[in-house]
């Protein structure tokens, strides 16, 4: 299991759009993939489960990989997220 903490670059955070994108990438990893903020956690392949999250702006979030290519997920998603999906 791998994971890596992270601060949620864009202003709005993991909403529609970017969670789209997020779940997206997530689902190109073999790998079961989690995001936590704070107390809960959520399946980063699941949109309803990114959304119920209610990340914003500012927000940190740690993401969490265990699997096969565990490694290469984290690292793609926190690329992902540090790019602040391009907005």
């Amino acid at each position: 299991m791998v994971y890596k903490d992270i601060t949620v670059q864009n202003q709005v955070g993991l909403h529609a759009r970017p969670a789209t994108f997020f779940i997206q990438r997530a689902n190109e990893f073999r790998s079961s993939i989690w995001v936590e903020k704070e107390e809960r956690r959520a399946n980063a392949k699941s949109l309803l489960g990114v959304l119920s999250l209610g990340v914003t702006g500012g927000t940190e979030i740690r993401i969490i990989a265990d699997g096969i290519d565990e490694n290469e997920a984290v690292e793609a998603l926190s690329n992902l997220v540090n790019s602040g999906f391009a907005e």
